[in-house]
């Protein structure tokens, strides 16, 4: 028997009919209208009655069928496969520590869950078609943003109770979901641990580049720690003025800099962690391992992926900040 599902059609709007008929069977099944095992309308049945041709409907349905939403069954009609649910993760970039975040929600979702992940590259226009092509489509909506005006508008046209925010609290409301780092206080707080080994050293250079999208927050706690524990600093924001120096600590949020940081101590035969210091920003895998340990101040990426995936699963609010911490190693 056909489920009384309904939906409604724009024919006025640019987005085509039979996107409209499968985003509206995917809300409906995330949302619990359609259940495992229900009918969906014949194909007459929907081009009757919402002035739709046979192939726009076929076509709906074949995208379903290759989604493993629905299934067919000769001369009965199309069904509901199951409660498969959609989300959508919008992240910066890929970079290794947002690959720790990535499996660890991947990892943490229900099995019904599908995830299907978007990269805006700090480009406001690319951020701008990901929702505007997403919405009508996903179950939640798990989005990382950036520093620019138009987002808070790209964002209104997605409702509250989908949406999670993370890693940055640059354009959330009081009444968002969010899972945030605290590039602030907590970056300061953290440092503070590191004051005996900053000691070992003249001076501490924050390197800054002016390419990096890193909040422009963790600077502004910077030279407060430096000021308040009486470091003498300096701030490079051009990475050709990055030339290392003996007695001199350096701290980066970029991975490209460590890198060159590595180099230059071999060209110039200085020890990490004994003639000169580094401090990065972010854990990944890998800087346990690099040279013999690289200090890091970071989030715990796997930690924020649990959490997203726990707003996915429970239809609960949420508002959560992620630790900050100092893991110190041979280099500082």
């Amino acid at each position: 028997m056909e489920n009384n599902f309904t939906f409604n059609i724009n024919h006025e709007s640019d987005i085509p009919k039979y996107q409209q008929l499968v985003n509206a069977i995917n809300n409906a099944i995330s949302e619990n209208i359609l259940a495992k095992g229900e009918q969906l309308p014949s194909v007459n049945t929907i081009c009757k009655e919402y002035q739709l041709s046979r192939d726009t409907v076929f076509k709906a349905y074949s995208i379903l069928k290759e989604q493993k939403l629905i299934d067919s069954v000769p001369n009965k009609g199309y069904f509901i496969l199951g409660e498969t649910r959609k989300v959508l993760l919008v992240l910066d970039t890929f970079k290794a520590y947002k690959e720790v975040l990535y499996h660890s929600f991947i990892n943490n979702i229900a099995k019904n869950i599908i995830v299907d992940v978007q990269f805006h590259h700090y480009n406001i226009d690319n951020f701008k078609t990901i929702i505007n092509n997403s919405i009508g489509k996903y179950f939640k909506y798990v989005v990382m943003t950036f520093d620019h005006k138009e987002i808070p508008t790209s964002l209104s046209v997605i409702s509250n109770e989908k949406l999670l925010l993370i890693d940055w609290n640059i354009h959330s409301k009081f009444k968002n979901n969010y899972v945030f780092q605290d590039f602030g206080k907590a970056f300061y707080e953290a440092m503070k641990e590191g004051i005996p080994l900053f000691k070992k050293y003249k001076e501490i250079n924050f390197i800054y580049p002016s390419f990096t999208n890193h909040p422009k927050e963790t600077v502004s706690y910077f030279k407060k720690f430096c000021s308040d524990f009486n470091f003498s600093h300096k701030i490079i924001t051009n990475p050709k003025e990055f030339i290392i120096q003996e007695n001199i600590a350096y701290i980066s949020v970029s991975d490209r800099i460590l890198g060159n940081f590595l180099e230059q101590c071999r060209e110039k035969n200085l020890e990490p962690g004994k003639d000169v210091g580094f401090l990065s920003y972010n854990e990944t895998p890998m800087k346990k391992f690099i040279y013999k340990g690289i200090s890091v101040i970071t989030t715990n990426f796997e930690e924020l992926g649990i959490k997203a995936a726990e707003f996915v699963s429970k239809e609960e609010p949420m508002q959560y900040y992620i630790p900050t911490k100092l893991i110190t190693r041979e280099s500082l």
